[in-house]
């Protein structure tokens, strides 16, 4: 049994990490779960989502280790609150990292996947995701760029990216699981650059969001739960499921559509090079 555990997500950046590569943070995730987990044996590898070439080595040295692979979670996300920035294949980076390199990432690991007992692959949304838009006349944000609607249309992607996966990749199931607002270690740092008014206001704004454990909860129930089926998905059932226990929860209406779907897989597929299933 093969599973790749990513650090918690309260601990996850590259903002602190002296090499800007999360490998210190991957480290002591790695021995808090070896000192808590008995026999568990977690391994650190590095991964850029935001390079394709970083994906495709990470994929073919972790498959050429593990040709069997139970679960992968597609937990990665960046919020970027500046200008426009691009990956190094220049994707728009809120695509090109939180959609784009899961895609590559989730087809270059479906065999491995395929080969796993009783396989499942989860994908992160976002509460985000239910007010964004994509346009496919502009999804790398050319024309007009603003980071908040970026990063939405990012979770929209992923989310739309979770649902085609569920109808093309029956009976490997594919999930979905968002953690509602969750203090994890990008909330507070999303504020620290702003001025006074601002960062009071993310104060504020703090206070209204859940602990990282429990925002975790969906997505740790969503790869792990027995009863779990494919094309659910999982968040805080709370106003505007922002916090709370954990439930079901509804997409928008654009994540669920079908045709809405196959349309941006045949976009990542042109864009990444990447085709399956």
């Amino acid at each position: 049994m093969t599973h790749t555990i990513s650090a918690p997500l309260s601990a996850w950046t590259a903002h602190d990490i002296p090499d800007q590569g999360g490998r210190l943070a991957g480290e002591a995730a790695a021995r808090d779960i070896a000192r808590e987990v008995p026999g568990a044996a977690p391994e650190v590898r590095a991964l850029d989502l935001g390079s394709l070439a970083s994906v495709r080595r990470f994929a073919a040295e972790l498959t050429a280790d593990h040709p069997a692979i139970d679960l992968l979670v597609n937990n990665a996300g960046l919020v970027l609150l500046s200008d426009r920035q691009t990956t190094t294949d220049g994707f728009e980076l809120h695509l090109g990292t939180n959609m784009l390199g899961h895609f590559t990432l989730t087809g270059l690991l479906l065999p491995a996947v395929e080969r796993g007992d009783g396989p499942r692959v989860v994908t992160l949304s976002s509460i985000a995701h239910k007010k964004a838009h994509l346009d496919f006349d502009d999804l790398m944000a050319e024309r007009s760029f603003r980071a908040s609607p970026a990063y939405g249309a990012s979770k929209l992607a992923n989310t739309v990216f979770g649902y085609e996966l569920d109808r093309r990749l029956r009976p490997v199931l594919s999930v979905l699981a968002h953690p509602g607002l969750s203090r994890t270690n990008l909330t507070p740092r999303a504020w620290t650059t702003r001025g006074r008014v601002l960062q009071a206001l993310g104060r504020l704004f703090l206070s209204t969001t859940q602990p990282v454990e429990q925002g975790a909860l969906p997505q740790l129930y969503a790869a792990t739960g027995a009863e779990v089926r494919g094309g659910q998905f999982f968040g805080p059932d709370g106003f505007q499921e922002r916090r709370g226990r954990l439930g079901e929860v509804h997409a928008s209406a654009e994540a669920t559509d079908p045709a809405v779907g196959r349309r941006l897989w045949a976009v990542a597929q042109e864009l990444t090079g990447v085709s399956f299933l």
